[in-house]
């Protein structure tokens, strides 16, 4: 065993583990019975790395966007795009629309999949976009429990009124999530250029991908709002019930228990 390989895994999981916020080199030195100069010998090269990153305006470390990267690869995700590319053809044959499959990657939503219609003219949507300014950001973000949120809005943020309105403080927010949760969907049609529709993937009661579709605002009437809540309900439940029988196991750890209502 190489023992410095073991430390750096440790010094990792203990900064994910919490408390929620920056974790002190100190206090990370202690929980490991490490000395603190071999610790800090270790983050160095951590953050080198961009394994760890410096906490914003405090003091401490947090996991770095390097995890985040390797566990976001579309090769991760090959079993989980197969099944889901034979499904997603319903959308493409009964909406001739675009849908994605997206993860959470960071404070952003990442696209692993596209399929597209044969229309001329039709959204291009970017590979990355912050999650709280996506449905299928919003979707995801929806499913995390307490902590994982909590985390992520230490890390992140919340949303300006600019990108979610009524959103910008923590208690608006987890009204806005329990409503989405609640719904099992999420429709976005304020926007004057595109509107999306997003349902969550499950493997094993796991969050693990959401399914959106989305169309140019012209083309978007009531009917067609009806008929993609249904489709992408219908077809995020398939995706989640073939991965239920297949071997894919989902490559980060994550959880949909529910938000409690705390401020």
């Amino acid at each position: 065993m190489i023992q410095v390989i073991h430390r750096a895994l440790d010094i990792m999981e203990n900064v994910a583990k919490g408390p929620v916020g920056p974790k002190l080199l100190s206090h990370i030195a202690n929980d490991l019975q490490l000395n603190q100069a071999t610790c800090a010998n270790i983050v160095k090269t951590l953050l080198q790395r961009n394994y760890l990153k410096r906490a914003d305006g405090a003091k401490g470390y947090l996991l770095g966007d390097k995890l985040n990267e390797i566990i976001n690869q579309p090769y991760m995700y090959k079993n989980l795009i197969e099944i889901a590319d034979v499904e997603m053809d319903a959308i493409s044959k009964n909406l001739n629309e675009d849908s994605l499959l997206v993860v959470l990657n960071g404070e952003n939503r990442k696209i692993i999949y596209n399929k597209t219609c044969d229309l001329l003219v039709k959204v291009t949507p970017p590979e990355i976009k912050k999650a709280y300014d996506s449905s299928s950001g919003r979707m995801l973000l929806s499913l995390l429990s307490e902590n994982e949120l909590l985390k992520f809005v230490e890390l992140y943020g919340l949303p300006p009124a600019s990108i979610w309105k009524g959103a910008n403080t923590y208690k608006t927010l987890l009204k806005k999530l329990e409503l989405i949760r609640s719904a099992g969907y999420i429709i976005i049609e304020d926007s004057v250029q595109v509107v999306g529709v997003s349902a969550a993937i499950y493997n094993k009661s796991k969050v693990v991908a959401s399914l959106s579709i989305y169309l140019p605002a012209f083309r978007f009437s009531e009917a067609m709002r009806k008929r993609m809540i249904n489709m992408a309900i219908q077809v995020s439940y398939k995706i989640s019930a073939r991965l239920e029988n297949s071997d894919f196991q989902i490559p980060y750890k994550s959880s949909s228990k529910p938000l409690l209502q705390k401020v």
